[in-house]
C-alpha cells in the first residue's frame, strides 16, 4: 500500500487468524498455568498502570510534534484497538486519521522491533510445547473452532474490547484448564494465522495519508520508540520484582497487540499466557 498499490485482504482474514491464535494461546492453561497466572494479579494490576502512565506522557510528547490537539494526542497514544481509539476519537472531537495512522505505526514498529529485540538478546525460555494437534484428542478441535466462532458472535453484542481474540481464548482456557481438551491449535494453522495478521497490518497504510500528514507520520514513529524504550525499563522493574524473565516482562508491557507478542512468547519458548495475561 505504501507504493500506492490498492491491495486487498482476504475477508476476515484478520478474525479468522485472531480467533486461530486465542483458542491456541488459551488451551495451553493447564490447572496449574492458570493458578501460576493468577497469583501475578498484582504485578499486572501495577503493569496496566505503568503502561496508562507512559501512553499519557507519549500523548505529551506528541501533541506539540504533531500540531494536534489534546483529545487526538490521547487517542492517537493510548493503549487500544486502533479501530475502537480512531471511533472514539471521532466523537470527541479528535482527528480519527491522525489517530489511525499513530497506532498502525505503533503496532507496526513494535512488531519489528521487540521480536527481534528478544530473539536476538533475550534467553530461550524451557517452557515446553503442548500437545501438537495430533490424535485422539485434535478431532475436537473441529467442533473447539465452532463454538469459538459461536462464542465470538455472542461477544460482540457486548463492549468486551477484541471479542475476536478474547472469546476463543476464553474457551480454550476453560478446555484446556478443566481438562475437557488437551491438545494444541496444529502449528501450520498458528502460521497461516501469522501471514494474516501480517498481511493485514501491512495493508492498513495507505500512501496517501502518511504523505497528507506527515508531521503526525513523524511524530508518531518519535513516540512509538518512545513507548518501545518505556516498555523496556518498565520490564526490567517487573522482571526484578516477580520470577518473570526480562524478556517475558518485555514482551508483556510492549505496545502491542496481545496477538503478536504472545506468538513471539510461544517461538522463544517463553510464557504466552502470562504475556496473554
Amino acid at each position: 500500500s505504501g507504493v500506492g498499490l490498492s491491495l486487498k485482504t482476504v475477508p476476515l482474514g484478520r478474525e479468522a487468524a485472531q480467533l486461530t491464535i486465542g483458542l491456541g494461546i488459551g488451551l495451553r492453561f493447564t490447572a496449574a498455568t492458570l493458578i501460576a497466572t493468577l497469583l501475578l494479579t498484582p504485578a499486572m494490576l501495577v503493569s496496566t498502570a505503568y503502561v496508562i502512565a507512559y501512553t499519557m506522557a507519549a500523548a505529551f510528547i506528541f501533541r506539540p510534534l504533531a500540531g494536534v490537539n489534546h483529545t487526538t494526542a490521547f487517542f492517537a497514544t493510548a493503549a487500544g484497538g486502533v479501530a475502537d481509539m480512531a471511533l472514539i476519537a471521532r466523537e470527541r472531537g479528535g482527528d480519527a486519521a491522525a489517530v489511525g495512522i499513530v497506532h498502525a505505526l505503533r503496532v507496526s514498529m513494535t512488531v519489528a522491533i521487540v521480536p527481534i529485540l528478544v530473539v536476538s538478546f533475550g534467553e530461550q525460555g524451557t517452557v515446553p510445547d503442548h500437545l501438537v494437534g495430533k490424535g485422539p484428542g485434535s478431532l475436537w478441535l473441529v467442533p473447539a473452532f465452532a463454538a469459538a466462532a459461536v462464542l465470538t458472535k455472542l461477544l460482540k453484542k457486548t463492549k468486551l474490547p477484541n471479542p475476536w481474540l478474547v472469546g476463543p481464548m476464553l474457551l480454550g482456557i476453560l478446555l484446556g484448564a478443566t481438562g475437557l481438551l488437551s491438545t494444541s491449535v496444529p502449528p501450520l494453522a498458528i502460521i497461516a494465522a501469522q501471514i494474516l495478521l501480517g498481511s493485514w497490518l501491512g495493508s492498513q497504510f495507505r500512501r496517501e495519508l502518511l504523505l497528507t500528514l506527515p508531521r503526525v507520520a513523524m511524530a508518531g514513529i518519535v513516540v512509538s520508540l518512545f513507548m518501545i524504550c518505556a516498555a523496556f525499563f518498565g520490564a526490567i522493574v517487573l522482571a526484578a520484582s516477580t520470577t518473570l524473565s526480562l524478556a517475558t516482562a518485555f514482551l508483556a508491557l510492549a505496545p502491542a497487540a496481545v496477538t503478536e507478542m504472545a506468538i513471539t512468547a510461544k517461538a522463544m519458548h517463553l510464557d504466552p499466557e502470562i504475556v496473554t495475561g
